[in-house]
């Protein structure tokens, strides 16, 4: 698979796996501008696959109201430079409705997915990687990952968690390798970096498309300079694995 159809795996195995979950967002019904949804609404249903408004702060603001109704709601923001009208339901709702009611209800089962980063091209509304604005609120989770395998894996770790988690996809990766990935559901947990190249003189992080520049990096400085470089991808950035990075 290459990462979109990972992406429709994952989404595919959730709505298999747990009759509540919804999936809804701007032209998911058809399967997307970048077609991870495609096949869904046909398989599952039009109450269950389903679009909505040109929204963002609604398209979240309903998948709240689902999430704390105890169903799993899975909303997708078109690109991730519209999330910015969301930012109040993420930041001010989603991620203190558990602190707010003293754990009597929580919007937990809520994943707004989004695709994230540059492309080559789409100018500024369709390039941003808005992930550092979120990641100084606690109560919500944030991930990002590096690869078709990784992508399935850590999207259904973040459908399961009981937390409000955003899930940023690098379009740029969308069609660029494929990988051998599992028909079947499997978890990436989330909050723990990879170490993907050990090295004694200097430590590089990263996360989504920028882990193949740092690997790039990493060898042009063991090539050039001798410099022996340890390349770690942080996979989620809120909470981040510090342990794993300290060391």
């Amino acid at each position: 698979m290459n990462l979109f159809q990972s992406i429709t795996s994952a989404l595919d195995n959730a709505l298999a796996k747990d009759p509540t979950a919804v999936i809804f967002g701007e032209d998911v019904a058809f399967g997307g501008v970048f077609r991870c949804t495609v096949g869904l609404r046909d398989k599952y249903g039009k109450d269950r696959v389903f679009n909505t408004p040109l929204c963002e702060q609604g398209i979240v603001g309903f998948g709240i109201g689902v999430a704390v109704a105890g169903a799993t709601a899975i909303a997708e923001i078109q690109f991730a430079d519209y999330i910015f009208p969301a930012f109040d339901q993420i930041v001010n709702e989603a991620a203190k409705y558990r602190y707010r009611s003293g754990d009597l209800f929580n919007c937990g089962n809520l994943t707004i997915r989004a695709p994230w980063g540059c492309v080559g091209h789409g100018a500024l509304y369709h390039s941003q990687s808005p992930e550092a604005f979120f990641a100084h609120c606690p109560g919500i989770k944030i991930v990002i990952p590096r690869s078709p395998l990784q992508a399935k894996g850590l999207l259904l770790s973040c459908i399961e968690d009981k937390n409000p988690c955003i899930f940023f996809e690098p379009k740029i990766l969308y069609r660029a390798a494929v990988e051998q990935v599992p028909v079947e559901p499997y978890n990436i947990p989330l909050s723990q970096a990879e170490v993907l190249q050990t090295g004694s003189d200097v430590t590089l992080v990263a996360w989504g498309t920028q882990v193949h520049v740092i690997k790039e990096v990493a060898a042009m400085a063991q090539e050039k300079l001798g410099v022996s470089c340890e390349v770690i991808d942080l996979r989620t950035i809120l909470p981040w694995d510090t342990e794993t990075v300290c060391k």
